[in-house]
């Protein structure tokens, strides 16, 4: 059998563990293979051969790997509109109340706001948390122990 089509059938046996682990790692090595299997079509020694496939891996391990892994696997996902204000701190304009229709300023805008507790009325220039954006009304909170 040739030697190529012995590092070649080494390839597709190691992309094909691939598909097992999900590590990138034996897709690498499959890819150093693929590299002895360009050796061997070309004549070289089998030492040469056993060089290639080793620097082929080995640049792919180090070089390709980290960078189809961070492709594959981005970082948390940035958090975008209304959702982004809850956990903000927001002060109160206009008088808020659980069904009174108050106003806060939050992030540089006026907001119709609602308190969260039932019980709470929260005069101007109440500093508030903001619990929930519910359309377009935050509803609000103000720890009584602050």
């Amino acid at each position: 059998m040739a030697a190529w089509l012995v590092w070649l059938i080494i390839a597709g046996a190691l992309a094909a563990g691939e598909t097992v682990t999900n590590t990138f790692v034996l897709l690498m090595v499959a890819g150093g293979a693929g590299g002895g299997a360009v050796a061997a079509a070309l004549s070289a020694p089998v030492v040469l051969q056993v060089v290639v496939f080793l620097a082929v891996t080995a640049g792919l391990v180090w070089l390709v790997r980290p960078i189809a892994i961070r492709h594959l696997h981005p970082g948390p996902a940035a958090i975008t509109g209304s959702d982004a204000l809850v956990g903000r701190e927001a002060v109160v304009l206009a008088e808020v109340g659980r069904d009174a229709g108050g106003r806060v300023r939050l992030n540089g805008g006026e907001w119709s706001a609602r308190a969260r507790d039932p019980g709470q009325l929260l005069p101007p220039g109440t500093r508030v948390s903001v619990v929930a954006i519910e359309g377009a009304t935050a509803v609000v909170w103000k720890d009584p122990f602050d």
